[in-house]
């Protein structure tokens, strides 16, 4: 292992370079005829099924790329071979800069158990252990004291908002509180780079919409590096930096939610995104337009990070354009009416 420090701004903490994941008996035998390399229809054409197809792409520190597609789209299989619980069959995967495939058994031990948290769609909670023992259960393994361990689970325990729930038992909590043990069990070894496979699926839409919520204010405290696997393009579009959107073991298309919303790449990622109201995924910055220096502009202004939606009627109801100002209260664009009519009405807006 180097010394390298944590992955720097430009570094990827993740990084992909075509990893294919094939299914089926006569994998090994064409990979060895073909030299290691990969003939797709040849594959195919041999009863060969692709989990993953060729993806390359890269997550940084503090991102969340939310891995988006159908049942058998192969997100689920992409997750498994970045944490190494799926061999993969080709290609390069880098944690900080090191070759994941090329790490011996010690030293993926070492890196799930310092820098990775999974949490999975099942909550694999240990029945018959409280909360805080289920949450302090994997620092133990690590080799934490008692005391120690207890401590954090208790820390962990005030993050999720389960106070006062401490001593329950699994099957005296709800879904969603089950969840949330689990989050907190994946958060307590202190992960760099946290995966979740479909984390709030099985959970009701209500509770769904409130694990949502709490995820995106535990990421907004703790801004960790996330791959989130999900078969929910709202859910993708709530909670994404970016969206990577997978049919059939290819990434049709990586982008921010508003490029793809904006921009589909494909047929098959603009059936997602035609039934999306644009004005509660796009922000103000992604519609702005430059400044005109000799122009006037209304006296109310807009902040850039602000769903449309939610200054829709305000900025139609100037006869001027609105300034749109950053987080520092500099002047970075406005928004014309015109923007937001395209926004509400679509193409056909005049």
């Amino acid at each position: 292992m180097s010394n390298q420090p944590l992955a720097s701004k430009n570094e990827p903490v993740i990084k992909c370079d075509s990893v294919y994941k094939i299914f089926g008996d006569n994998t090994q035998r064409l990979m060895q005829e073909n030299n290691n390399s990969i003939d797709v229809e040849k594959f195919k054409n041999e009863g060969c099924i692709f989990g993953v197809n060729g993806a390359s792409f890269e997550v940084h520190k503090g991102e969340m790329l939310v891995v988006m597609g159908l049942s058998g789209s192969g997100k689920s299989t992409l997750l498994r071979c970045i944490s190494r619980l799926t061999d993969t069959t080709a290609g390069k995967i880098f944690i900080d800069g090191e070759n994941l495939l090329e790490m011996n058994s010690k030293e993926l031990i070492e890196l799930r158990r310092n820098k990775m948290g999974m949490v999975f769609q099942s909550f694999a909670l240990l029945p018959h252990k409280t909360v805080l023992e289920n949450i302090a259960f994997p620092l133990q393994v690590k080799g934490m004291s008692t005391a120690q361990s207890i401590e954090r689970a208790a820390a962990m325990v005030e993050l999720v908002s389960l106070g006062g729930r401490e001593n329950y038992f699994p099957r005296q909590l709800s879904g969603g509180q089950q969840q949330r043990v689990g989050i907190a069990r994946s958060l307590a070894v202190e992960p760099d780079i946290w995966f979740l496979d479909e984390p709030f699926s099985a959970l009701d839409p209500l509770i769904r919409k409130e694990m949502q919520d709490e995820f995106l204010r535990l990421q907004g405290l703790l801004n960790k590096t996330i791959l989130f696997v999900t078969h929910d393009f709202d859910e993708a579009l709530r909670l994404a930096d970016r969206i990577a959107i997978m049919k059939d073991g290819v990434i049709e298309q990586i982008d921010t939610p508003a490029n793809i919303v904006l921009n589909p790449a494909t047929e098959y990622v603009a059936k997602f995104t035609n039934e999306v109201p644009r004005e509660k995924v796009l922000k103000c910055e992604d519609v702005m337009e430059k400044q005109d220096k000799e122009a006037k502009t209304s006296t109310i202004t807009v902040a850039a990070e602000a769903i449309i939606e939610t200054v829709a009627e305000a900025v139609l109801n100037e006869s001027k354009p609105v300034t749109v100002v950053n987080k520092k209260g500099k002047t970075v664009g406005v928004l014309n009416r015109k923007s937001i009519i395209h926004v509400l009405f679509g193409e056909n807006a005049h």
